[in-house]
């Protein structure tokens, strides 16, 4: 039974991915944060982990970027799913009932909208979303209400108060896969994660760019993130997508000719919501 390292507890949106990815046949370990996560895999704790990276509506997970830089772990796998906010209190609750509305901070920047139409209502942060619904449910909060997924309302045993209060209802996030272990070689991969930092020199960029397209490989993601030990400097986070794996490689090879350094943070499958 393969262990899986989750942000948050059962219930909880990385807890529907690792399902999902993984089927049922697998054991969770819940991590109240993404550094708790990442540690767990370092030293051993579980196989693999499933990370948050990235909203349609709320953009990247900045420091999880870092996190798997700097923990050494690999991206192994991806997955996408639809992200539904359901609002949850107790049951015979209504909404008039709830003073509190609680749930992780990308919920409550998701759910922004809906949020305004009730400004008498107290709103705080918590670490996990499906921890809030836990929570409501062990003390009996009849003033409280979560922001969760419906799979959290079946597992505490809440009531459903508002169905779909995400503002923008199309609202997908990308997890990613991560472990110790790793496979470079797998001909049916067709997606890379990298990192390179490059000089300050005019057309840096644009040649690492060019490159990538001489050898076919499709730009699906550029983030840029500081360099922390050097003022001004900025290392970039790349998803690229490719039809064979042999122009992946050969492109790398220029990659780290033109670029300061150069990282393979991973090669996998992609996959689509």
């Amino acid at each position: 039974m393969k262990k899986v390292a989750i942000q948050g507890i059962k219930g909880s949106y990385h807890h529907k991915v690792a399902v999902d990815y993984f089927s049922n046949n697998i054991e969770t370990l819940d991590c109240l944060s993404f550094d708790e996560l990442v540690s767990s895999i370092v030293k051993n704790k579980c196989d693999v982990g499933v990370l948050a990276i990235e909203n349609s509506i709320a953009g990247s997970i900045i420091p999880n970027y870092s996190l798997i830089d700097n923990s050494g772990l690999k991206v192994v796998g991806e997955y996408y799913i639809n992200i539904d906010h359901q609002l949850l209190a107790l049951k015979g609750k209504k909404i008039d009932d709830i003073e509190i509305i609680s749930s992780h901070p990308m919920a409550l920047l998701q759910c922004k909208d809906f949020i305004k139409q009730y400004p008498s209502i107290t709103i705080i942060e918590a670490k996990d979303t499906a921890q809030v619904a836990s929570q409501i449910q062990k003390g009996k909060i009849e003033n409280m209400a979560a922001i969760a997924s419906f799979e959290a309302s079946k597992l505490y045993g809440l009531k459903v108060l508002k169905k779909n209060i995400q503002t923008i209802k199309n609202n997908e996030t990308r997890f990613v896969i991560i472990s110790k272990n790793y496979d470079d070689n797998n001909t049916e991969f067709d997606k890379a994660s990298l990192k390179f930092v490059l000089s300050h020199k005019t057309g840096s960029l644009a040649k690492i760019l060019n490159i990538l397209s001489d050898y076919k490989l499709n730009l699906t993601k550029i983030q840029s993130l500081p360099v922390a030990e050097i003022t001004w400097k900025y290392s970039f986070f790349v998803d690229t997508t490719f039809e064979n794996i042999d122009n992946l490689k050969e492109a790398l090879i220029k990659v780290e000719e033109h670029s300061e350094s150069l990282k393979v943070l991973g090669i996998y499958k992609k996959r689509t919501l």
